[in-house]
């Protein structure tokens, strides 16, 4: 629509220019209310729209323009269609390619629809004109009224853009009628509020409802105008943002409203009063919270420094938890929470003690060493809970990324502070346990080493002044007790395993696995199964059946599994309606857990030539590893099988220099190694196996292939071999140990320098061991092999036992031993 324009030569007193007949064509229009002698062109496209049009120039160019209710209506009715409207005349018509009209229209006169005539193929109605109360002549309220409105007009056209023609119009004009309607059609009202101008028919009466309604349009242009002044005084050509914050101000002001940033700003300052910072960082805290202050609250960088600052006060720089130094209380947590462990207790015992003497220590760094599932990661939270403190565990297992540690400075989009600092917010104290899980899993890739960011971590002499990346501020990490949990100690760095006090957790023995089932693992189970005591009952024969046959791990995940298949199947009866005692022996076993899952191996039924029994440490624990050899007609040549690595194929080669160089102390044709092909073989050929701690154990079968003189079946060996016959110390003595045991093998020969680990093997198992140690092959072979006539010779024990106990070990080892089981597919470690 272009600008509007009136013709005032048709006002009142002038006289009509046509006479308006009592029925017209409707043409309803949208967002404009039309007045008398307003004069503007319309656009019109609704099919009834155009045929109201040519109906009107059919006839006398007259035509109804009454406003609709809803202007987003396509199809109005009746109903939607105000009652009062405007009679026009259309000047001209233009019909536009798009198919659409273009008529110039000037309003006449006002209307009344009294009836609807009809409604397709466009609208006619009966109307009724309006006709206006005369004026008296001399009205000095009116004439008073006329001149505020003009006033008014002035004024506003000086502080808004309105068209200037209007005070040339409107000192002409001296109808009071036709004045508030030209100011009615130049204010932006609403589609109602004109509508309810054009509806007052007294001339006084709308002119008083236009005087209003400047009143309120002069004072919102002063308003206006008086915060862009105010805001102008400052603004420059690199202050517009400032100036758009001082509107925005005033706007509050004037409006009433408080401040939400003052308030906002009020609450980070107490925040950081009760934060208790360092004056480092609150010298940096204040420093940014000034820098916030004179941003645009919607400014990009403003919601990184808000970010930054919730960071900061929400730290705990202060707050600590106060520890429980009662020493007995904090051990019956210990004992409450776990079985065994005692290196581990005492360690933590002893801090407890320092701590409960000089008040202020630096907070210890322990590092858990051992397979899975003996309960690494549930002690830390067993610790946590007998200190009295906070937990916090992270996983570190898979992390590539240096930041994950450090965090990403502040320039980097989305950045947010590494781990460690998370995890200090998260605990809400500055002295929580925190542990490291699985930190042998550290991966390395372009985007840094985050092992080499730990060192700073698990620095004492350094983490009391920690800087993350995106801090950029010291935070005091030394009252942090850092536990760190691993499954193997070789993959992490030596500069951090250096940090770290290593603790070393073996497996269970089969005792103990009892006892921490009866303890822990079946109340646990009954519990998460819905199940009652008086429903279920397990007999210890079970549960070293289950230990042996169904599980095979240093652990006790799966031996948890295993409990919680059966407490499965009795909730299943229960929820049936049996709800008799199921009582669990090893005879009905089967029933609930089907046949065995590990069997015993055939090799093992008897003494058998060339077969020897060797021990193997594996992240999971230990392992038997048995050792074939046999000899066929050929040249000497020398065959190795069952992927063996290469420290492990040399230790073979030792041992076939060995046999050679002291072939006539042995009983064995000097020339062997010319008449005969060698082939030593470790069965599971597709497990890795490496380490040479199978040396005496390649030794000893190679030699009982060529001697013809059988193994004992009883015997279990590890340690390195010498081409002088000397048998050197190996390490995992104790995971070794286990893993014979669980096998039913009693006998066991060790480097004479591994004396100083048989300590580590619980008492309980050293007393149902015969440990042997060996300072050459000689030894070993007078332990290991038997005569044709299946006799052999021991050495001396190791500790020194009455006649009476070497006579019951004695009795022992004639017994059967227990059922053996079948490797399962873990890399090895000879």
């Amino acid at each position: 629509m272009s600008e509007t324009q009136w013709n005032v030569d048709g006002q009142p007193g002038k006289g009509p220019q046509a006479e308006v007949p009592d029925v017209l064509p409707l043409l309803p229009i949208r967002d404009i209310v039309i007045y008398p002698y307003m004069m503007l062109p319309l656009f019109v496209g609704r099919d009834v729209s155009i045929r109201a049009v040519e109906e009107s120039l059919s006839r006398d160019r007259l035509i109804f323009l009454v406003a609709q209710k809803n202007p987003a209506e396509d199809n109005p009715a009746p109903d939607d269609i105000y009652v009062v409207g405007t009679v026009a005349s259309i000047m001209r018509m233009l019909k536009l390619a798009d198919g659409r009209v273009k008529i110039l229209v000037q309003g006449l006169s006002k209307g009344e629809v009294e009836s609807y005539l009809r409604e397709r193929p466009f609208f006619e109605v009966k109307i009724r004109k309006v006709v206006e109360p005369a004026l008296q002549e001399g009205s000095i309220e009116v004439e008073a009224l006329m001149r505020s409105v003009k006033e008014k007009i002035e004024q506003i056209l000086n502080l808004k853009n309105l068209p200037p023609e209007i005070v040339m119009v409107t000192d002409n004009i001296s109808d009071p009628g036709v004045l508030a309607d030209l100011v009615a059609s130049n204010l932006r009202l609403k589609i109602e509020e004109s509508q309810g101008i054009l509806e007052i028919f007294e001339p006084v009466a709308r002119l008083k409802k236009v005087n209003e309604l400047l009143s309120r349009e002069l004072e919102l242009s002063t308003v206006q105008a008086r915060i862009q002044n105010q805001a102008k005084e400052e603004m420059s050509k690199t202050q517009r943002d400032y100036f758009l914050r001082e509107q925005l101000k005033q706007i509050q002001q004037e409006l009433g409203e408080g401040d939400e940033r003052a308030e906002e700003i009020n609450e980070l300052k107490k925040q950081i009063e009760k934060a208790k910072m360092p004056s480092e960082v609150k010298r940096e805290t204040e420093k940014q919270l000034k820098r916030l202050e004179q941003m645009h609250p919607e400014a990009s960088e403003a919601s990184l420094v808000r970010t930054y600052l919730d960071w900061l006060v929400d730290l705990p720089w202060s707050k600590r938890t106060k520890d429980n130094l009662n020493i007995q209380k904090a051990k019956e947590v210990l004992d409450e929470d776990h079985y065994n462990l005692e290196k581990i207790k005492e360690r933590i015992v002893e801090y407890l003690a320092v701590n409960k003497l000089r008040r202020k220590i630096k907070g210890p760094i322990l590092c858990f060493v051992g397979p899975p599932g003996v309960g690494k990661t549930s002690l830390g939270k067993s610790i946590a809970r007998a200190l009295g403190r906070h937990f916090v565990r992270i996983s570190l297992g898979g992390i590539r990324d240096e930041a994950e540690i450090r965090g990403h400075r502040r320039t980097y989009v989305g950045a947010l502070p590494g781990r460690i600092i998370q995890g200090i917010k998260q605990a809400g104290s500055n002295n929580p346990v925190f542990m490291l899980d699985e930190i042998d899993k550290v991966g390395t890739d372009f985007r840094g080493d985050p092992s080499a960011a730990l060192l700073e971590v698990l620095d004492p002499e350094q983490n009391h002044a920690f800087s993350d990346h995106y801090l950029n501020l010291p935070f005091d990490l030394s009252n942090v007790l850092f536990i760190c949990t691993a499954n193997l100690l070789d993959p992490v760095p030596p500069a951090l395993a250096d940090r770290m006090e290593v603790i070393q957790l073996s497996g269970y023995t089969n005792e103990e696995k009892l006892e921490i089932a009866r303890k822990f693992l079946i109340p646990r189970q009954l519990e998460d199964n819905g199940i009652s005591k008086n429903f279920l009952e397990i007999s210890d024969d079970a549960l070293l059946r289950i230990v042996a046959q169904y599980t095979k791990e240093a652990g006790l995940r799966n031996l948890e599994r295993e409990i919680a298949s059966i407490c499965r199947k009795v909730a299943r009866k229960i929820a049936e309606g049996k709800k008799d005692l199921v009582r669990v022996t090893r005879a009905n076993l089967h029933l609930f857990l089907g046949p065995p899952k590990f069997l015993p191996e055939a090799e093992q039924e008897k003494h058998e030539v060339g077969v020897a029994t060797g021990l193997a440490w594996t992240s999971a624990g230990g392992e038997v590893l048995y050792v074939e050899a046999s000899l066929s007609k050929g040249r000497g040549n020398l065959t190795l099988t069952g992927q063996l690595g290469e420290v492990m194929k040399e230790s073979a080669q030792a041992a076939v220099s060995y046999a050679r160089s002291h072939a006539k102390k042995l009983g064995i044709e000097e020339d062997f190694y010319q008449k005969l092909d060698i082939h030593i073989h470790v069965p599971a050929g597709a497990i890795p196996k490496d380490g040479p701690s199978a040396g005496i154990t390649m030794a000893t079968a190679l030699i009982s292939a060529l001697t013809k003189r059988p193994v004992s079946r009883d015997v279990a060996m590890t340690g390195e071999i010498t081409l002088r016959g000397r048998v050197l110390p190996v390490g995992g003595l104790k995971e070794k140990c286990l893993a014979a045991f669980r096998a039913g093998i009693r006998t066991i020969v060790v480097p004479d320098r591994n004396q100083k680990d048989l300590d580590e093997i619980p008492k309980q198992l050293r007393r149902k061991l015969n440990l042997f140690v060996v300072t050459s092959m000689s030894d070993v072979l007078k332990v290991a092999l038997v005569d044709k006539t299946g006799k052999k010779s021991f050495a001396v024990a190791l500790s020194a036992r009455g006649s009476k106990a070497r006579k019951r070990k004695q009795r022992k080892h004639k017994e059967r031993p227990l059922e053996k089981v079948r490797e399962r597919v873990v890399p090895l470690r000879a």
